[in-house]
């Protein structure tokens, strides 16, 4: 396939506003009106339930697992063919901005973390599996969701860096870019945390 159209495709499969189909068409509200106002499975979670939450989170990270399988209709004919694990960051990589900018919501999105993970997920299912117990463990502790969000990226960095000793050059830079974008992402979050005035995770619920 056409290098150009795996890229689109990737940033279309990220673009699939999750949280925001399922408050229209379950609930007829936009998602991003209510609670923190973020096209996420944390917000859904706050504002539609347990079960909604967890479906959203579950199909934002499918969006990265499915991004990243692109990887594999790169023709031989196509720049870094022989790349697999670059193509698959590159193709995951655009399902996050898709998630965070798209098109079938006014560019108006999420912050990404559930679709990186998944993309991680794909890619390194074990160093995923220790940054999400990371972020279980900060949540249960702080019932800070954007926390455990934060730490949990940063033990992802710190895993490919240090534990796992990743030679993938692309994987150790795809490491320090998705740390970043998730810090830049929770910049606002990060300021209330500071303040003491951040919202705290009140626990599973069923929607009143």
């Amino acid at each position: 396939m056409n290098l150009f159209l795996l890229i689109i495709s990737a940033y279309l499969i990220g673009s699939i506003p999750t949280a925001y189909w399922i408050g229209k068409f379950f609930f007829n509200i936009d998602i991003r009106e209510h609670g923190s106002k973020n096209m996420g499975a944390s917000n859904t979670f706050r504002v539609l339930g347990s079960v909604w939450g967890i479906i959203v989170l579950v199909i934002d990270m499918g969006k990265g697992i499915a991004a990243v399988q692109l990887a594999h209709a790169v023709q031989s004919s196509d720049w870094l063919s022989g790349e697999q694990t670059f193509w698959k960051l590159i193709f995951g990589l655009v399902a996050v901005a898709g998630h965070i900018f798209p098109v079938f919501a006014g560019f108006r999105g999420g912050k990404g973390v559930a679709t990186l993970f998944g993309v991680v997920l794909a890619i390194q299912p074990w160093t995923a599996l220790i940054s999400i117990g990371a972020f279980l463990i900060v949540v249960f502790l702080t019932k800070y969701i954007s926390l455990g969000s934060v730490i949990a990226v940063i033990v992802f960095a710190a895993c490919v860096w240090f534990a796992v000793k990743e030679t993938n050059v692309y994987m150790r830079w795809f490491s320090v870019i998705a740390a970043l974008l998730v810090i830049v992402m929770h910049r606002s979050n990060i300021k209330r945390l500071i303040a003491g005035t951040e919202n705290k995770f009140k626990g599973l619920r069923k929607k009143k």
